[in-house]
């Protein structure tokens, strides 16, 4: 028995014909030289569009998002939350004082005693009902339906031998003669008309048949036929070379778009290094070299002497004001010690606890009973 894995079948290609392989080379030359051009400009547009969708439309639609919500966000926020909510708070307010509490206090004091008579006068106009219903309709009731059951059962009577008599006379007279008429009239007459019938319907279907099978013939002999030779000999060789060509072009386009994407990338590689050399290089080392010094001068001569003037200015400024707010300060306390007199001072109220750096230890005494 063998234990090991047999290997999986390989898979061959299917063998190609001699149309495919002499198509092949030229389409794909073809197709390479017409594809190359399209496959660098398609190149040339995405990066336009990730330069412009990076440099553009995302700053750009930033400030339009920003001014959006400036424009109509923002207002309608502070509308809602310092005009709408405390002008509804308001009504809210107002509503129930002037129509909440008038209404509790209607339901309470007024509609609330109303209702209660009204229950006791409906309480008593039942109990009054109940009364008449069990003393004087119930009565005159039964009496009623006493004399209601006796002439029913005098007409039930009557109604039933009246119709014992109608039931005899429809039987002899109508559903007798009529059941003789059905079997000994109707029924033969009926099985006389459907042999009839089906004899119709048998020369009928006979002749329908023979006219079906005629044109069923005729049509494959002047149609079918002839239009399945005309796919199985003319269409179908045509309809395989054409997908042959079909997919050879698929393929050389495939392959095509892959190469020129290839070219695309080393020519782009090659405008990307030209432009470094030319430009970004150049820029770099005249920022390394010229405008790094010129500006590290410019800040320790410049920018770093009115940075320590102007927070000098700031600080003498800060304090100006501060100065000015104690003086003010201090007139209003004195202008208020003027007008209404110097303020009461709290009395003390002795407490159980020492006052002042005193504390409680284990060799002073604090309380009543341990003081000397």
């Amino acid at each position: 028995m063998d234990l090991e894995k047999s290997p999986p079948p390989q898979q061959h290609p299917a063998p190609e014909g001699c149309l495919a392989v002499a198509i092949r080379v030229p389409v794909r030359i073809v197709v390479l030289v017409l594809v190359v051009p399209v496959r660098m400009v398609w190149d040339a547009l995405v990066v336009g569009g990730r330069f412009l969708n990076d440099t553009v439309f995302r700053p750009v639609g930033r400030a339009l998002l920003w001014l959006g919500r400036a424009v109509f966000v923002w207002p309608f926020v502070a509308l809602w939350r310092y005009v709408v909510v405390p002008v509804a708070k308001g009504l809210a307010w107002l509503g129930n004082v002037l129509v909440v509490m008038p209404l509790v206090w209607l339901y309470r004091y007024v509609l609330t005693p109303v209702g209660h008579a009204c229950a006791w006068v409906a309480r008593g106009i039942g109990a009054g009902l109940t009364w008449l219903y069990a003393r004087v309709l119930t009565p005159l009731g039964h009496a009623v339906m006493w004399v209601l059951r006796g002439l029913g059962a005098v007409l039930a009577a009557v109604g039933l031998g009246v119709f014992g008599a109608a039931v005899w006379l429809a039987r002899y007279l109508l559903v007798i003669p009529a059941l003789w008429v059905y079997e000994w009239i109707l029924t033969p007459v009926g099985h006389a008309v459907a042999w009839c019938v089906k004899g119709v319907v048998w020369l009928v279907s006979t002749v329908a048949t023979g006219i079906g099978i005629a044109l069923y013939w005729t049509a494959r002999v002047l149609l079918v036929l002839p239009a399945l030779a005309l796919y199985r000999w003319i269409l179908a060789p045509v309809g395989r070379a054409l997908a042959v060509v079909g997919r050879e072009i698929r393929d050389a386009l495939g392959h095509a778009w892959r190469i020129a994407g290839r070219i695309s990338l080393a020519v782009g590689r090659f405008l990307a290094t030209l432009f470094r050399w030319i430009f970004v290089e150049p820029m770099r080392w005249a920022y390394r070299t010229v405008l790094t010094p010129i500006g590290h001068v410019v800040r320790d001569t410049v920018l770093r002497p009115v940075a320590e003037a102007a927070r000098s200015v700031g600080r003498t400024t800060r304090q100006a004001i501060a100065s000015a707010k104690e003086s003010v300060r201090q007139a209003r306390a004195d202008f208020r010690r003027m007008l209404f007199g110097e303020p009461r001072e709290r009395e003390a109220v002795p407490g159980r606890e020492p006052r002042g750096r005193e504390t409680r230890t284990l060799g002073s005494s604090t309380t009543a009973l341990t003081k000397d």
